[in-house]
Formats: structure tokens, C-alpha cells, sequence
């Protein structure tokens, strides 16, 4: 079984599992993956990739492995080279983790609707 925490508006607490990881700890991954994921920036973007929404899916699995689906705001992003590694990277530094697999994916696309307001704050779109 996985536990899926799907962005923008992850509320870790109130994860449904059907895990054989203890909620606790599936809650702590949780909330300690999206802390490591805000630290990963596009570097032409003063906003982290997941207040950009460009993290779609973040899947824990039975045995500590995370599967994570994500995006870049275009195709032809300089970044796209290095970005899923430096989420690689990130996921990987959480204390239980597992083997990260990162996934880059292009649909649905992302949209500017997919930003938090705090992304949006960040770069001043209000």
C-alpha cells in the first residue's frame, strides 16, 4: 500500500493510510518531505517548486520508497536538466527514507493557477 500526499494543499494530519507504516511515522515523512521539497528553488524563480505547484504527487510506500510525479513550468525550462535531481536529492535527505524515484511528467500541464498564495506573493501576481 502508498501513502499519497498530492500538492497544493497537504494537510499531513489528515492523511487516510492504509499503510503498514505506523500513521506517525507516515505522518512525519509527510510533513518532513514537503519541508525538503520547499528547499529545492528553480533557479530562474524566487519561489520554491512546491509553493509553484510543480509537484503533483508525492507517494510513500510500505517499504520507505517515494515515487514522486512532477512538472516544470515549460518544456523548454533550462532547469529541466537538473531540477528532478535536486528533488531527488532533497526527498532522499529525510531521516527513513527510502529509494526516491522521481517522475518528471506534462500533464496536466501547469498553469499559474497551480501557485500557492504564497508563491504568488513571492512574485508579486496578485
Amino acid at each position: 500500500m502508498t501513502d499519497t500526499v498530492e500538492n497544493p494543499e497537504v494537510k499531513t494530519s489528515n492523511m487516510q493510510t492504509n499503510s503498514a507504516l505506523p500513521p506517525e511515522e507516515t505522518e512525519r515523512l509527510g510533513g518532513e518531505i514537503v519541508a525538503a521539497l520547499k528547499t529545492v528553488f528553480d533557479p530562474e524563480i524566487p519561489a520554491d517548486i512546491y509553493e509553484l505547484g510543480l509537484i503533483y504527487k508525492v507517494d510513500i510506500k510500505d517499504d520507505r520508497t517515494v515515487d514522486v510525479e512532477m512538472t516544470l513550468t515549460t518544456p523548454n525550462c533550462p532547469a529541466a536538466g537538473e531540477l528532478p535531481q535536486m528533488v531527488e536529492n532533497a526527498v532522499a535527505s529525510v531521516p527513513g527514507v527510502g529509494v526516491v524515484n522521481v517522475n518528471l511528467v506534462w500533464e496536466p500541464a501547469w498553469t499559474p493557477d497551480r501557485m500557492t498564495d504564497e508563491a504568488r506573493l513571492v512574485l508579486n501576481m496578485w
